[in-house]
């Protein structure tokens, strides 16, 4: 990990990127309220990247809330815990959001309200706390990256060790309708920094700053407010210019310190750990509250809702319920969306639950909608360039993906294509390039499953190769000494007769002298 960078009042600006109307005020109008807890509860299981906990529950069992109900698979891992008190109903495949897959391994719990909680002890004070001792708390509550990543905090903070980074919370919320971030730290700025503080503590860190869009003066005034509260320590709140998709972390980092985060790089090989305000704010509900992460803030929001809102949902709340919280679906709405318009995942049904992923349900209307156009042929106009904040070659990258050459498209950086959308916003040809970089990404996938699964057979022949000539080896030295064995009988037989034949020669001998 390289040393601390210091982040002063400069900024710089990332490459490409593109200024979009912002719809946040639609739910923000509302104040962060509670979501109440549905009749039933389904906690997808294998819904980060690391691997799937395993279920540490049985059907019929009851369980309280905030105890845990599948535990890690790996070190890697982190353990999943009950949103609500009551009753396993039964651990089964269920519809899930996301791409590609329509259904995933789930733990559905039949809530009962009034059920009592589980929660760990509170660490007090955690000012003076050992680092290990908060990393540990981090992992033990089954904090993940809430920005979308599902990257455990645990193993990030431990990659950070304890060698001062410079700590960035990204506030820095760029689609245009989501605000679950600026919902948690307008209602309870003090979680969000002290949480930092937390974190500043687990790592080292010698400077803390929060970053959030310039566009939103009346969140920084609240948010310098309660930093002055508390002193010295706390972060410092730092603006940044309002462009799509500035929320990326490397897109961030490259604004707040004009250095770039190497291809196939983390921040920390710049001395820079940067997590999301929802996570740091679960980091401190895990410290000080002693909760696990079992909720999360959802922005329900677009036109397509009655009374669009940010709620504090449990894991596992079906969207239909999110709905209706928010005023249920109006006549105009068109399509339903998780996340946001540029980067969200459109949504067949509502028949599925909230994950800790899931940040925002958008509901559109047909004006929000870009008509459908037929896909022309590429005119190489090059704004797909201008535009790419990771600064790829998209139109090369689609041409390689489109003629089934993946391992150009690998070779063209695909890896690091964000999929943030703004090619495909700018095409004129209306060619859905996203998609083409998700097929790529998926059949490359595929590949280094395919060459995992070789090479896997390959040493699994190889060692059954090998342990076949052993086996014939030690067959061949076993048959030598066997053999050798024999003719060393047959030496030795052949030498008592012999012996014998030169004693009876010489009693004949002495015989004939007689």
């Amino acid at each position: 990990m390289g040393e601390a960078v210091a982040i002063g009042t400069r900024r710089w600006r990332f490459h490409g990127g593109l200024k979009l109307r912002h719809w946040k005020t639609l739910s923000l109008e509302r104040t962060l309220a509670t979501c109440p807890l549905p009749e039933r509860l389904v906690v997808p299981v294998g819904q980060q990247r690391s691997g799937a906990p395993v279920p540490c529950v049985r059907p019929g069992q009851l369980v309280a809330r905030g105890e845990a109900i599948a535990l890690p698979s790996s070190p890697d891992d982190v353990a999943l815990h009950a949103p609500a008190a009551g009753t396993v109903r039964q651990i089964a495949p269920a519809p899930v959001i996301g791409r590609g897959a329509t259904e995933a391994p789930c733990i559905t719990i039949d809530v009962d309200p009034d059920g009592p909680d589980a929660f760990l002890s509170p660490i007090t004070p955690w000012a003076t706390t050992a680092p290990a001792a908060l990393r540990t708390r981090i992992r033990e509550a089954g904090v993940a990256g809430l920005g979308g990543s599902l990257v455990p905090t645990a193993g990030k903070i431990d990659a950070a060790g304890d060698s001062a980074p410079t700590l960035i919370v990204n506030g820095a919320e760029c689609e245009p309708y989501i605000a679950c971030d600026e919902a948690q730290m307008l209602a309870g700025p003090e979680r969000v920094l002290l949480g930092a503080q937390i974190i500043a503590r687990a790592v080292g860190a010698a400077q803390v700053i929060l970053a959030i869009e310039d566009e939103r003066p009346e969140l920084a005034e609240r948010l310098a407010e309660s930093a002055a509260s508390l002193g010295d320590a706390a972060p410092a709140i730092v603006t940044v210019p309002t462009v799509y998709p500035e929320g990326g972390e490397k897109q961030l980092i490259r604004v707040l310190t004009g250095l770039e985060v190497p291809g196939g790089g983390t921040p920390l090989d710049l001395g820079l750990l940067c997590l999301n305000v929802g996570t740091v704010a679960a980091v401190h509900d895990a410290v000080v509250e002693g909760r696990p992460l079992i909720s999360r803030v959802v922005s329900v929001t677009g036109r397509g809702f009655g009374a669009p809102r940010n709620l504090e949902v449990a894991i596992g709340t079906p969207v239909a319920w999110l709905a209706a919280q928010a005023g249920g679906y109006t006549d105009a709405i068109r399509r339903l969306v998780m996340g946001g318009p540029m980067m969200g995942v459109p949504l067949a049904h509502d028949d599925v639950p909230v994950t800790r992923a899931s940040n925002c349900i958008l509901g559109l209307i047909a004006e929000d909608i870009t008509p459908t156009a037929p896909e022309l042929p590429c005119i190489r106009c090059m704004e797909c360039v201008r535009v790419c904040p990771a600064q790829l070659l998209p139109q090369q990258l689609f041409w390689h993906i489109r003629a089934g050459s993946y391992d150009q498209a690998a070779n063209h950086a695909l890896a690091d294509c964000i999929e943030c959308g703004c090619c495909a916003q700018v095409c004129p040809s209306q060619i859905p390039l996203v998609d083409y970089y998700r097929h790529g990404k998926t059949e490359l996938a595929a590949q280094r499953v395919e060459q995992e699964r070789a090479t896997v057979a390959r040493l699994r022949f190889e060692a059954r190769s090998a342990r076949l000539d052993r086996q014939e080896a030690a067959r061949r030295e076993r048959l030598e000494a066997k053999q050798q064995k024999l003719r060393s009988a047959r030496d030795r037989k052949a030498e008592i007769a012999a012996a014998v034949a030169r004693a009876r020669a010489r009693k004949q001998g002495n015989d004939e002298d007689l």
